[in-house]
């Protein structure tokens, strides 16, 4: 891969509310970030200024500046409607509003305010009820993965681990997991932080942690409900780590999330939360590592030959068909996708199926280098393979990938 180049500066706001009435200026503001598939509403107060900003496809931009007095009518106005207090801006808040713009369409805001030294900040998580999740096709596995992913949640029982850091799209993956299985055959229980999309058929929990009510607490109560499949947001300490081991191997089909940077690391840190290296080899039936990169705006890409760089995706020319590989993309500007370039967003994933021979590298307590080693030996695709294969294919760039994926894992294989 060649050296990413420098991202473009970013967008001066345009989208001015200054001059309606605070409950229009703070419903407009939702209704564009909702346009922009945004998935979170900032307000940002400066000493002289407030600024408002969207996170769309994994990228802040501010889109509105007003004043300071504006921006706090607004963070007051959010509070009455989030059942917060309003007088109260020496602690940090956490609020809940359903929102319904002029066609009575919801989105389930999830509001936390802090104090700053200029003000208070306000973070929105945008979730709109009627968002399309994904499902486990369009997720933007590989179809070797797609079939080893398909066989692990098929399982009738055990430990399927997905993994990487924050904003990599875990969430998404397990929702599409879940819909899958949501069949009315099985009964689905899940234990969420919180609680993103509501999902006829399952039975969702929501940690809380005000009443001490965590993971493993509530985790050890699902049990008792009889489920068939368990999803947990997030395995975070031992006592949840090893109630999860225990009911996959009692016979549950348990989906989890983990943060571990590569598929192999997951192992280790299951064993760092004190799981019995033989306990974890017995119920677990894979891994799946993740990042989310931009995909390039299909109107407006760009593209140009290799005619000196042939060999840039030799190592996976065994994935490639017709004409992909034979020249690099990148991003233009056209107002389909606001000039940014990239107009969604797809998964890179490095999927681990726990096969006999890393079963036993599991249980014998063998490194995670050995046992990445082996995956690769049975032909699993790494990061960065699944990485050049969304570049060769068209779907992004080689400067967003070095945006998503940290060097190291971009770099050859020993």
């Amino acid at each position: 891969m060649t050296t990413a180049t420098t991202e473009s500066t970013t967008p001066t706001p345009t989208f001015d509310v200054s001059k309606l009435t605070v409950e229009h200026a703070v419903a407009k503001l939702i209704d564009h970030a909702n346009t922009l598939s945004a998935s979170d509403l900032f307000i940002a107060a400066d000493e002289d200024r407030t600024v408002i900003s969207v996170r769309a496809l994994g990228l802040v931009r501010p889109i509105s500046i007003t004043t300071a007095e504006l921006g706090r009518r607004y963070v007051a106005h959010l509070k009455a409607h989030a059942g917060m207090e309003v007088s109260e801006k020496r602690r940090p808040l956490d609020g809940r509003w359903i929102y319904r713009d002029s066609d009575q369409e919801a989105t389930d805001l999830r509001i936390n305010i802090i104090p700053t030294v200029h003000g208070e900040d306000v973070a929105i998580r945008l979730l709109p009820r009627l968002r399309n999740l994904y499902n486990l096709e369009s997720v933007g596995l590989t179809n070797e993965q797609f079939n080893l992913v398909s066989g692990m949640v098929d399982s009738l029982g055990g430990l399927v681990l997905i993994t990487g850091p924050t904003g990599s799209g875990k969430t998404s993956t397990l929702y599409a997991c879940l819909q899958r299985l949501n069949d009315g055959q099985r009964k689905i229980n899940t234990i969420e932080d919180p609680v993103e999309y509501t999902l006829p058929g399952l039975r969702q929990s929501q940690v809380n942690p005000v009443i001490e009510l965590g993971f493993a607490q509530l985790l050890r109560s699902v049990l008792r409900q009889s489920p068939d499949v368990i999803m947990i947001g997030e395995i975070r300490d031992a006592e949840t780590a090893a109630t999860a081991v225990h009911a996959a191997n009692s016979g549950q089909l348990v989906l989890a999330t983990l943060h571990s940077g590569q598929a192999a690391g997951a192992i280790q840190s299951m064993r760092s939360l004190g799981v019995h290296s033989h306990f974890l080899a017995t119920s677990l039936r894979g891994v799946v590592a993740q990042r989310l990169a931009r995909t390039l705006c299909p109107k407006c890409k760009t593209s140009f030959e290799l005619d000196e760089a042939l060999e840039t995706f030799d190592e996976v020319k065994g994935w490639l068909k017709g004409d992909e590989g034979k020249r690099l993309y990148a991003p233009g500007h056209c107002e389909t996708c606001n000039q940014v370039g990239y107009a969604g967003r797809t998964g890179i994933f490095e999927v681990i199926n726990v096969t006999t021979p890393i079963r036993n590298l599991i249980s014998d307590g063998k490194p995670t280098a050995d046992i990445r080693n082996q995956a690769i030996s049975e032909k699993m695709l790494t990061l960065r393979q699944a990485a050049l294969l969304k570049v060769a294919r068209g779907e992004t760039s080689t400067e967003e990938i070095f945006r998503v994926i940290p060097s190291e894992h971009l770099m050859l294989e020993d």
